[in-house]
C-alpha cells in the first residue's frame, strides 16, 4: 500500500465560478502498474470515507479478494472536500492564509472528476480497466465514463444514481439545517458545528438503513417506556462520526452530492448517458429507500448494452458495503465473460 500527496499546480476553475490557483488531492495504492499498463482498477469512496478502499471494503480489494494488488494496480482518490488528506475546508486559504471553512468553494461531482482527470495521467495511466463505486463514489464514476467514454473498459455502478433526486436533496439539507442550527456553527474553528454533525448522521443513518434493520436490531421488550435501543444507537453513531470527521467536510461534501447530474450542460440525462461505451453492469439494492433501484434501472436503460440487477440486503442502501459476497460473484462472472 502507499498513500500519498497529488500536488497541482494548474488553475481549476470549478463550476461556482470560483478559480483556485492549485489544489491537492490524497490517494492510496495498492499493487503496481503492469508493463502493458491494463491492470487498473480506479475505486471512488462514498461520502465520509477515505482513500484506503481495503479499510472500508475489505471484502472487495485485498489479497486473494475479487480485486487483488497481485494482480491489479488498485486507486482511491480521497475526495476533494473530504477531512482525510485532500483539499479540504480546514486547508489554508492562500488568499487570506487562514482556514477556508465557511468559505471553501465546493466541489460539485463534476468539480471532482475534472481533478481527478489531472491525477491519471501524473499515475501513468492511460485506460482504466475497471471502475466501480457505490453511492457517491458510483456518481463520480459515472460522471467521469460520461465525460470520457473511451477511458473505462468496465464499470460498476452500484446504488447509485444519474441525477440526485429530491428525495434525496432533502435528506441532505435536513443534515445541513442540523448542522447550521449548532450555536457554534458559525464559529472559525475546526469542530465548529460538531454537535450539529452527529444530529445529521442520525439522521443520514435512517436513510442508509430501513424499517427492517431497525426492528431486527434494534427492537426493545415491551416493558421499557424510554432508554431504547434506538435511541442509544442514533446517538453512538454521531458521537462515532464525530471522532473522526468535521461538520464543514460534512457540510459541503453533501452539496456536492446533490449538485450531481450527468445531464447538466449536455443534451439530457439520456442523452449523456448514451455517451458511456465502457461495458457497463449496475446493480441495485432492493431495500435502498435512499436511491432506489429505479435509479439503477434508469442508468442501465440508456448506457448502451448495460447489464442490471438487483441484491436483497436487510441492511438498505448500506448493502453496497456490505454484502460484498454477492457484490463479488456478481462482478467476477460478469468480468469472467465479457
Amino acid at each position: 500500500m502507499a498513500y500519498s500527496i497529488f500536488k497541482s499546480d494548474s488553475i481549476i476553475t470549478l463550476e461556482s465560478g470560483v478559480t483556485l490557483p492549485g489544489f491537492h488531492l490524497a490517494y492510496t495504492t495498492h499493487g503496481q502498474l503492469n508493463k502493458t499498463k491494463d491492470n487498473v482498477v480506479w475505486i471512488f469512496h462514498a461520502l465520509t470515507a477515505n482513500s484506503d478502499a481495503t479499510e472500508w471494503w475489505h471484502g472487495l480489494i485485498g489479497n486473494e479478494k475479487l480485486f487483488d494488488p497481485a494482480r491489479y494496480f488498485i486507486v482511491c482518490v480521497n475526495m476533494p472536500g473530504s477531512c482525510y488528506g485532500s483539499i479540504g475546508p480546514l486547508d489554508i486559504n492562500p488568499e487570506t492564509n487562514e482556514s477556508y471553512y465557511h468559505d471553501f468553494p465546493f466541489f460539485t461531482v463534476k468539480d471532482m472528476v475534472k481533478a481527478y482527470q489531472l491525477l491519471r495521467p501524473f499515475l501513468g495511466i492511460n485506460k482504466i480497466h475497471v471502475g466501480i463505486g457505490g453511492s457517491m463514489g458510483g456518481q463520480q464514476l459515472l460522471e467521469w465514463a460520461v465525460e470520457e467514454a473511451e477511458l473505462f473498459e468496465f464499470i460498476f455502478p452500484i446504488a447509485t444514481n444519474a441525477v440526485h433526486s429530491a428525495w434525496g436533496i432533502a435528506f441532505n439539507e435536513s443534515q445541513r439545517l442540523s448542522i447550521e442550527c449548532d450555536t457554534t456553527w458559525k464559529e472559525r474553528k475546526d469542530n465548529a458545528g460538531i454537535n450539529g454533525m452527529k444530529v445529521a448522521r442520525s439522521i443520514a443513518l435512517i436513510s442508509y438503513r430501513n424499517y427492517i434493520t431497525y426492528n431486527a436490531s434494534q427492537a426493545d421488550t415491551a416493558e421499557k417506556i424510554e432508554n431504547f435501543k434506538t435511541s442509544s444507537y442514533q446517538r453512538y453513531q454521531g458521537e462515532k462520526l464525530a471522532k473522526r470527521f468535521n461538520a464543514f467536510s460534512y457540510y459541503f461534501l453533501s452539496k456536492g452530492m446533490d449538485s450531481h447530474n450527468v445531464g447538466r450542460n449536455r443534451e439530457s440525462l439520456e442523452s449523456a448517458l448514451q455517451r458511456v461505451k465502457a461495458k457497463t453492469f449496475v446493480i441495485g439494492i432492493t431495500t435502498d429507500i435512499l436511491f432506489p433501484v429505479t435509479e439503477q434501472q434508469f442508468i442501465a436503460d440508456n448506457i448502451p448494452d448495460a447489464a442490471f440487477t438487483t441484491i436483497h440486503s436487510n441492511y438498505g442502501h448500506d448493502g453496497f458495503l456490505l454484502e460484498f459476497e454477492q457484490i463479488e460473484n456478481l462482478i467476477g462472472d460478469f468480468l469472467k465473460t465479457n
